[in-house]
């Protein structure tokens, strides 16, 4: 196998890893409120998480910014209740804010610390090759396709939700982010004990 789909494949199942489900629920509330219609803004979202969580890996692989990871894990699904509690609250607003630079930028944010908690893993993964630089592109390209992936599924079960089953727009927001607080939050009280 090349390198090239090593690290592709890596990247792939990082997100797409049952075991580790906290990027599908993140991903899940950031784009739970939109449909196909909005899917520039979908791409610019899952785009710009990608950028974060690429960006946090070359800091930690390169060793420029070293964090805690016991204060990482916590942080994960801080940002996964953040998100669905920012879904809850505008779930009845006929239109979301119309500046979407805040959102922009607290996804790139969330991007770094779901990054920073996946470094330690993907510094013994490519501790043998010379070069980081190709290895954290390829890894972060099969990232990218997990997560469009898990959007376009989260978007086709938000239109038969919709289009089939009749459930409004707001009750879908207000379920899935209710859904994804509920499944997180014994995670997030185990991370914080681990502190």
């Amino acid at each position: 196998m090349s390198q090239f789909w090593l690290y592709f494949r890596l990247g792939l199942e990082h997100v797409l890893d049952w075991q580790a489900y906290d990027h599908i629920l993140f991903l899940i509330v950031l784009v739970a409120a939109y449909t196909f219609s909005s899917w520039k803004r979908i791409l610019w979202l899952v785009t710009l998480f990608t950028i974060g969580h690429t960006l946090a890996l070359f800091l930690s692989v390169y060793e420029i910014v070293k964090v805690d990871a016991a204060w990482v894990e916590l942080l994960i699904p801080v940002t996964i209740i953040i998100a669905a509690l920012y879904n809850i609250v505008t779930a009845s607003k006929k239109e979301r804010n119309k500046n979407h630079n805040p959102l922009y930028f607290t996804t790139v944010f969330f991007g770094l610390i779901h990054g920073l908690g996946f470094s330690s893993y993907f510094k013994m993964v490519a501790s043998n090759t010379e070069s980081k630089f190709l290895p954290l592109l390829e890894f972060a390209l099969g990232i990218e396709t997990a997560q469009v992936i898990v959007v376009i599924a989260v978007i086709i079960f938000g239109f038969i939700a919709q289009n089939i089953f009749s459930v409004s727009k707001r009750d879908w927001i207000l379920v899935t982010s209710a859904l994804v607080i509920g499944i997180i939050l014994p995670i997030l009280q185990e991370n914080f004990q681990a502190i």
